[in-house]
């Protein structure tokens, strides 16, 4: 799924385990990309809590994070999505049943967490940045800017 830069989809949403770290980067950095053009949303397989260094190397960029509340697929309020980018396995799973009963593409960027890594705070936080970076990469080449 590679969208061009003059056929954007309207509604996008991102998931992962626990919406804590990989799809609200994923959220931040496409409204970075494009503002309100897409709707974006994102949501977890499971309740988490906000990740206050997902937050932090989102800020290094510009993209403040700090709002973020963490939600599940019980808790969405639309379900009407062009497209839906799991970033676990686990979300998709869930991302396959929800769209059972709609016309969605489900699809899957297994996406690395971060949250495993151990060691300093500045290897933690490399981790983190790596994750955010090669997701701003996937979705420079999805979602094209003009």
């Amino acid at each position: 799924m590679i969208f061009s830069a003059d056929d954007l989809p309207d509604a996008v949403m991102f998931c992962c385990t626990m919406n804590s770290i990989r799809s609200p980067m994923a959220e931040g950095l496409l409204k970075k990309m494009h503002g309100t053009k897409i709707y974006v949303d994102s949501v977890g397989a499971r309740s988490g809590e906000l990740d206050p260094m997902m937050v932090e190397v989102m800020a290094e960029i510009g993209v403040d994070m700090s709002k973020h509340t963490a939600k599940t697929f019980d808790q969405l309020e639309d379900t009407f999505f062009d497209a839906i980018i799991a970033l676990s396995p686990e979300a998709q799973h869930h991302a396959v049943e929800l769209t059972r009963t709609m016309a969605c593409e489900v699809v899957f960027w297994n996406t690395f967490d971060p949250s495993i890594i151990e060691g300093s705070r500045e290897q933690r936080l490399d981790a983190y940045r790596q994750v955010r970076d090669q997701i701003h990469q996937r979705l420079l080449k999805t979602f094209p800017v003009s």
